[in-house]
């Protein structure tokens, strides 16, 4: 991650609902339906720049009220109404500026954002679901730390799911970590 003095730019965190195979999501939507998971998605981007790829993006149903949207595309003749385009990772956190950011996807732009987030805002769906799009746990690298766990039981066709946040573990000044 590379080192930013404090105040160069707000906290970056990405948002994910995940699927326990891996999968975040199946022809271009969500494999499943959770609307507790839509309205914490809608607290957690609220007021914030969302960095999204292109087909992230065409996925929505529309602008998102209250956020900024910001669409990482390498088609240079993509544009849509009400969004800033953007060609690199380190351009939308220049177009950010100070500004809260929250990538909210494909799994392309999550792997391109992982080294510059602080936070995880992660809903860990429990089942194994079939789908096109896959992104690898995340903490597998051990420089998260679990901060909160909210879990929620099974309901009807709905699998069990957790809403766990993460935090970036920083190093000590003494180099031991934590």
């Amino acid at each position: 991650m590379a080192e930013q003095s404090p105040g160069q730019r707000a906290t970056v965190t990405l948002v994910v609902a995940r699927a326990r195979n891996g999968v975040i999501g199946r022809n271009g939507t969500l494999p499943w339906h959770l609307p507790a998971d839509l309205k914490r998605f809608k607290a957690l981007t609220t007021g914030t720049v969302m960095i999204m790829g292109r087909r992230t993006f065409d996925s929505l149903p529309g602008l998102l009220p209250g956020r900024r949207h910001l669409v990482l595309t390498r088609n240079p003749a993509w544009s849509a109404p009400g969004t800033e385009v953007v060609r690199t990772a380190e351009k939308a956190l220049a177009v950010a500026g100070k500004a809260p950011v929250s990538v909210i996807g494909g799994a392309e732009i999550f792997d391109l954002f992982l080294p510059h987030a602080e936070r995880l805002e992660l809903t860990e769906v429990d089942a194994d679901v079939a789908g096109d799009t896959v992104m690898a746990d995340p903490r597998w690298g051990g420089e998260w730390s679990e901060i909160a766990r909210e879990s929620h039981v099974a309901d009807g066709e709905r699998p069990p799911f957790a809403f766990v946040t993460l935090e970036r573990r920083t190093c000590r000044s003494d180099g031991s970590g934590e």
